[in-house]
C-alpha cells in the first residue's frame, strides 16, 4: 500500500499540495496532458514551475497563471464537468469529493443551496486546477492512503471576495471540523480553503504519523515567506508492507430498507462512494410481514464509519445501522497507462508479492475507444488483451 504524508507544520494550500506532489517526480507534462481532459477555454491558464527557497530551504514553487477573468461557475457545473471528463474514475472521484467537501463548507458559511455556491472567475480556474490536479498526482504516483500532519490555526484577517475575513476564513474554520489542529504558528493564513478540504476529503487521519518504508520526499512552496517558519508543504511518500494474508481491517454496516425508492437507493450509493465507501452493494431481503426489501451495506475505514453513516441515514428512511469489524486479505494493485494501437489504455494491474496475477483494461477507456471508433466496447476491450498478452506495451 503506498501512503502520502502531508506534513503541514506551516499550513497547506492547493498549490502548495501540487507543487509537494510534483517535487515527488510527477511529470509537469503529465499534469497538462490531463488537465486538457477538462473543457476548459483554451488559453485560460497557465501552469509552470520554478524552485523557490523559504527561509533558506529549497522547495517546487507551482504557479497558475489565469486568463479566464470572464467566466463564473457554480459547484454544480463544475462536478459536472469532472464527472463527463475522460479523466481516469479514481481521479474524477477524489476530485469531486474534494470539490464536494468545499462546497459544502461554502453553502453551510453562506446559507445558500449547494448547487448555488459560486466560485468567482479566477478563484473557480485556481481551484479547479489545484484540486484535479491534487488527484491527478495522486494517481499517477499510485497513492491508495493519504494522512496529514495537525493544521495550523494561524490568525489576523485575509483579504476575500467577501471582504476582509478572520482567519482562518470561516469556510476554512468550517472544513477543519473533526481535524487535529494547532495554534503554535503565528498570524496569517496558513491554511486556504482548498487545502482544507483536500484534507478534509482525502486524510484517512491527521495528526499522527503513519509507519511506512520512506521512499521519497517533496517539497511545495508557498506563496508567502513567513518570519517563523519556512512556509513549505512536505509530501512524505512511502510504503507499507503487508505480509503475505496479511489483514486490513474496515467497518461493514448495513441496513435494511423497504420503504425507498431504486432511484433514491442509486444516488445514496453514489453519494457513499464519493464520500470514500471502499464498496457498497444491495442485497435484496424478506423483512417481517413478508415484506421485500433491500439490504444496504457498505465497507468503508474505522475512522469514516460515523461520516457515512450520518449520510445513509438522511438521505433513505432508514433510522439505524448496525455495523461490526472486519478484516480483508487484499492484492497489491497499480495502474499502468500504455499507448495501444487503438489509443491510450489505463490497464489495472494485480500482484501478490511483485509477481503479476492479472491485467484488465479499464472500461471507462474502452468505452471512450468504442464511442470514437464506433466498435463494440466488447471487441475493443479483446484486441486491447490480446494486444498486451502479446507483448504490447513491454519495456
Amino acid at each position: 500500500m503506498t501512503i502520502v504524508y502531508f506534513d503541514c507544520y506551516a499550513g497547506i494550500s492547493g498549490d502548495m499540495t501540487v507543487g509537494a506532489l510534483l517535487d515527488l517526480g510527477v511529470p509537469l507534462e503529465h499534469l497538462q496532458a490531463e488537465l486538457a481532459k477538462l473543457p476548459l477555454p483554451p488559453g485560460s491558464y497557465v501552469l509552470s514551475t520554478s524552485r523557490a527557497e523559504r527561509r533558506h530551504i529549497p522547495a517546487l514553487k507551482f504557479d497558475v497563471a489565469v486568463h479566464d477573468h470572464h467566466t463564473h461557475r457554480h459547484y454544480g457545473g463544475i462536478d459536472a464537468m469532472i464527472a463527463e471528463s475522460s479523466l481516469a474514475d479514481s481521479v474524477k472521484e477524489r476530485a469531486r469529493r474534494i470539490f464536494r467537501r468545499l462546497a459544502e463548507a461554502e453553502a453551510t458559511v453562506h446559507g445558500v443551496p449547494l448547487d448555488e455556491v459560486h466560485f468567482h472567475e479566477v478563484g473557480a480556474v485556481d481551484s479547479i486546477v489545484d484540486i484535479v490536479g491534487t488527484a491527478i498526482c495522486l494517481d499517477y504516483l499510485g497513492v491508495t492512503e493519504v494522512s496529514a500532519a495537525a493544521l495550523p490555526l494561524g490568525g489576523g484577517f485575509v483579504e476575500t471576495a467577501h471582504g476582509r475575513l478572520p482567519v482562518p476564513a470561516p469556510a476554512t474554520a468550517e472544513l477543519l471540523h473533526g481535524l487535529a489542529v494547532h495554534g503554535d504558528c503565528g498570524d496569517g493564513e496558513r491554511v486556504t480553503p482548498t487545502g482544507a478540504a483536500i484534507i478534509a476529503a482525502l486524510a484517512a487521519g491527521t495528526g499522527q504519523r503513519p509507519a511506512m518504508r520512506l521512499e521519497r520526499i517533496g517539497s511545495g512552496a508557498g506563496g508567502k515567506d513567513f518570519s517563523d517558519c519556512p512556509n513549505i508543504l512536505r509530501a512524505f511518500l512511502g510504503t507499507v508492507e503487508k505480509a503475505a494474508g496479511g489483514d486490513d481491517p474496515v467497518m461493514v454496516a448495513e441496513t435494511n430498507i423497504d420503504d425507498s425508492t431504486p432511484e433514491v437507493l442509486g444516488y445514496v450509493m453514489e453519494r457513499l462512494f464519493e464520500e470514500g465507501a471502499l464498496d457498497v452493494f444491495f442485497t435484496p431481503v424478506q423483512m417481517k410481514k413478508n415484506r421485500p426489501a433491500t439490504q444496504l451495506s457498505f465497507l468503508c475505514r474505522p475512522e469514516e464509519l460515523e461520516n457515512l453513516a450520518r449520510l445513509v441515514l438522511a438521505e433513505t428512511s432508514a433510522i439505524g445501522l448496525r455495523h461490526y469489524p472486519a478484516g480483508r486479505i487484499v492484492l497489491e494493485r497499480r495502474v499502468e497507462e500504455l499507448q495501444t494501437p487503438l489509443g491510450p489504455v489505463r490497464f489495472k494491474l494485480v500482484s501478490d508479492g511483485g509477481l503479476l496475477l492479472r491485467a484488465a483494461p479499464e472500461y471507462e477507456d474502452c468505452r471512450r475507444i468504442a464511442r470514437e471508433r464506433g466498435i463494440p466496447c466488447r471487441e475493443v476491450m479483446e484486441q486491447v488483451v490480446a494486444w498486451r498478452q502479446a507483448g504490447g506495451g513491454a519495456s
